[in-house]
């Protein structure tokens, strides 16, 4: 669908125009413009020409709006103030930074934490990318990504080490009852267990072939039926830390098994790294790095 052009008489006779028309004289509109008086007097002109309608009295000292000019002045220096308004929230937009990371990195620790990112760094927006998936930083046009990896990386890339994964079995109080915490893994066997994708069970448990219970596809809904008293849900200590401290999960065994890979910050190398990637990459550092 074609819509019809603006009937717009030339930018720069309106700027002479709405110039003038403000300080009422053709030389303080010129300095303002950085222009001749002659090439303002001339612009004034040809808009009145343009427009079939006289907008100036011309004076012997300066110059006086006619009923048409003072009217359309108004207007003019309106759509003028509009514009801008437009690019000083355009130039003032937020920049960009993308991270991506483990759906659970997002759930439980990026997540709760968006409203201390926003007062530590109110002139960044986060784009935030949730995906198990390796990203590839150009193609994906990610900044700084969580990744569940070993400490192998590429030359190009710098990494830090986060946190590595303590597990811990954890569940609701409202579960376990009047049961005394901590459990051994006889009584433990006796609650349902939340398995997550990584199927950590049989090797914290020492135990082979299948054990029962509730599957997830991801870590974060196993914690979330955790916390809604469903089960026992095996994850790694950082995860659970603010939950643990909040008294809304317990951690039902003192058993606990550091395992490998472990979570690494990582970032396509660079010799000048973006202001406000970097503001950002400091900031997952103080907040994620625990080891």
């Amino acid at each position: 669908m074609l819509f019809p052009r603006r009937k717009l008489p030339p930018l720069n006779a309106l700027r002479a125009f709405e110039a003038s028309g403000r300080s009422l004289n053709f030389r303080v509109a010129a300095d303002e413009l950085g222009v001749t008086q002659g090439a303002v007097a001339q612009q004034v002109r040809a808009l009145e020409e343009h427009l079939g309608i006289s907008l100036f009295h011309r004076l012997s000292r300066g110059l006086a709006l006619t009923t048409p000019g003072a009217s359309y002045l108004a207007n003019v220096t309106r759509a003028f103030d509009t514009l801008g308004e437009a690019t000083t929230q355009l130039l003032a937009r937020p920049e960009l930074v993308t991270v991506s990371v483990p759906p659970t990195v997002a759930a439980k620790l990026l997540i709760p934490r968006l409203a201390e990112f926003s007062a530590a760094l109110p002139d960044i927006e986060l784009r935030t990318m949730a995906t198990e998936a390796l990203s590839d930083f150009d193609r994906d046009q990610v900044d700084i990504a969580v990744r569940l990896t070993r400490s192998t990386f590429p030359a190009n890339l710098e990494a830090k080490l986060l946190f590595r994964q303590e597990l811990v079995a954890v569940a609701s109080p409202h579960l376990i009852n009047q049961q005394a915490c901590p459990v051994s893994f006889e009584q433990l066997r006796k609650f349902p267990l939340l398995h997550d994708a990584h199927n950590h069970w049989p090797q914290f448990l020492g135990a082979s072939g299948n054990l029962a219970g509730a599957q997830f596809n991801q870590t974060a809904l196993a914690l979330d039926a955790a916390l809604a008293g469903q089960g026992i849900a095996l994850t790694c200590r950082a995860f659970v830390d603010s939950d643990l401290a909040a008294g809304r999960l317990v951690q039902v065994t003192e058993a606990t098994k550091i395992i490998e890979p472990a979570y690494f910050l990582v970032r396509k190398r660079s010799p000048s790294p973006r202001t406000a990637a970097r503001a950002v990459w400091d900031w997952c550092l103080d907040q994620f790095l625990v080891v």
